[in-house]
């Protein structure tokens, strides 16, 4: 039951990120609002209110359908102006910042709530017209139900109004990092948390898994997510202990090895160790946080292409990546789940090391030109390096990383000022040899 709930779940998140999820949900309440409301009439009630409130019903079958179809023909136009409007965002974004943006603007509730909220009043304004006849009088008309459907516009276009506000907020790149940083903060503290509850004791007793049994998924993708309390309970049901041999958010090929057992499996065990896996062809930064620092890096990059030449925007995202390599220092690198004192299952992970020098290779590439881009990134260096860090040896890949870049800088530069300026800033240090 924990298995099926599991993948259920994994279902659910992964739908959810689609564009037409909410829509498509929210049209469907509409349709049934439609026929719910159809029940509701053949009960009088709309006789009842136009004996209290009789300015409130329609008393004209045609003035009824002329502002029925009104309705549906605006927010017709309305829906397809605001779908364009969301095409744009994601065009501009991936044209102008990164492609791999698209997934998490896509995944924005508010946008696909709102175009739900429209094709539902749309489909149940519809089905209301069924029920409107041209000569019927006003006791005979669905009046709570027109009703309904003329106040469901009048939401409809408070909503636009929020849309157009908001799809102007969410192209700004302030708002696009803050909302990467956001996610993938959340993302760490939760990781770090549970990191701290459990015995650090242990971290360095899971056994060399060279000589492992080791097993190949059925069919190749993204490594999104993982039961961590499901494969405890196989690890002691089985008597086994479990190495995931690829970080989360990498891409895994159908032949790889990517499981290893200490002991041989059966293939029902296979599967039921598969089955707590689960596999995507997207990424999310609510699932890899390793994800956040890809995108902030390549907004940076993109930022300093001669296309787009925009400086601010590399320093913005800088200082991004700034707080949150701060925060990966305070994790470790161990990946080692303990379960009752033993240390039963490893996931591989992506080292700190590897992490920053990933990030950096590509900023030394395209940044080392520009002497304000460079002392930035020095400063962010020299930021880390002052930072309480989980291991002493994250220190010493920032340290290495600051020779790396000040070498790359100091080659590309051509003026003696900027040269002077660059090392009296990496000088201040003071570690090198």
């Amino acid at each position: 039951m924990k298995q099926l709930f599991v993948r259920l779940l994994s279902f659910f998140n992964t739908i959810q990120g689609k564009i037409a999820f909410y829509p498509a949900l929210l049209a469907f309440a509409g349709l049934n609002l439609a026929f719910v409301m159809q029940i509701v009439e053949e009960y009088g009630v709309s006789n009842d209110l136009m004996e209290v409130l009789p300015r409130l019903i329609l008393e004209n079958g045609d003035t009824a359908l002329t502002i029925m179809s009104t309705c549906v023909g605006g927010l017709i136009s309305m829906m397809v102006f605001s779908f364009s409007m969301v095409m744009l965002l994601l065009s501009q974004a991936s044209s102008n910042y990164s492609p791999r943006l698209l997934p998490g603007l896509i995944s924005d509730k508010r946008h696909q709530i709102i175009l739900g909220f429209y094709m539902a009043t749309i489909i149940y304004t519809i089905f209301t017209l069924f029920s409107i006849e041209p000569s019927d009088e006003e006791y005979s008309l669905p009046g709570i139900s027109i009703l309904l459907s003329i106040f469901l516009t009048i939401l409809c276009l408070a909503s636009f109004i929020y849309f157009i506000h908001n799809i102007s907020q969410s192209i700004q790149i302030t708002n696009i990092l803050d909302k990467i940083y956001t996610d993938s903060k959340e993302r760490l503290m939760g990781i770090i948390k549970v990191e701290e509850k459990r015995d650090r004791s242990l971290i360095a007793d899971f056994p060399d898994t060279k000589d492992w049994h080791k097993y190949t998924v059925k069919t190749s993708g993204y490594f999104q997510n993982i039961s961590i309390e499901n494969m405890l309970n196989i690890c002691k049901e089985k008597e086994i202990k479990i190495y995931i041999t690829r970080p989360k958010g990498f891409f895994i090929l159908q032949h790889d090895a990517f499981i290893k057992t200490d002991k041989a499996i059966e293939q029902k065990t296979l599967d039921a160790i598969l089955s707590n896996i689960n596999f995507a062809r997207g990424e999310l930064i609510s699932d890899n946080y390793i994800l956040a620092f890809k995108q902030i890096t390549e907004i940076a990059v993109k930022a300093m292409s001669p296309g787009i030449n925009d400086p601010g925007t590399c320093i913005n995202a800088i200082d991004y990546l700034t707080e949150l390599f701060a925060l990966r220092m305070l994790k470790r690198d161990s990946g080692i789940i303990v379960n009752k004192k033993e240390a039963q299952l490893r996931i591989a992970i992506v080292s700190f090391e590897e992490l920053l020098y990933n990030c950096m290779a590509s900023l030394r590439t395209y940044c080392k030109n520009d002497p304000i881009i460079a002392q930035k990134l020095i400063g962010m260096l020299l930021y880390l390096r002052k930072q309480n860090a989980f291991n002493d040896s994250y220190i010493k890949c920032v340290e290495k990383e600051i020779l790396l870049l000040k070498q790359s800088a100091l080659d590309a530069f051509d003026t003696d000022l900027d040269k002077e300026v660059l090392e009296n800033l990496s000088n201040y240090s003071k570690f090198e040899k």
